[in-house]
């Protein structure tokens, strides 16, 4: 792995963590939200984030909560993860894991 991949691997990760820090503290108790995953544009300047919602009625409120805090969970980002420039971030519902877990459902 090169110097540039290690550096955005540990972007990624730092991104995928502290989006679950700040979910789960700042998100209301209706809904359960889980990170699932990160990534980070090949430039290191956006990233995604992607939630499972459940229930998942509460799916649009969850994600529009999130995008509308992304100002916030910018400045904890900052805080908590020194030395890494300010993201745009954008968060998505990860509907590879809302399909997997179709298919499990369906072959139980």
């Amino acid at each position: 792995m090169s110097d540039g991949e290690t550096r955005k691997e540990k972007i990624r990760e730092a991104l995928r963590t502290s989006a679950a820090e700040f979910l789960a503290r700042e998100a209301g108790r209706q809904s359960l939200v889980t990170v699932t995953e990160a990534r980070v544009s090949s430039d290191g300047r956006s990233g995604r984030v992607y939630i499972t919602v459940l229930p998942q009625s509460a799916e649009a409120s969850a994600l529009a909560f999130a995008n509308r805090n992304r100002g916030e969970f910018s400045k904890f980002f900052k805080k908590k993860i020194r030395g890494i420039s300010p993201l745009h971030i954008e968060f998505v519902i990860d509907e590879g894991e809302k399909s997997r877990q179709r298919l499990d459902d369906i072959s139980s």
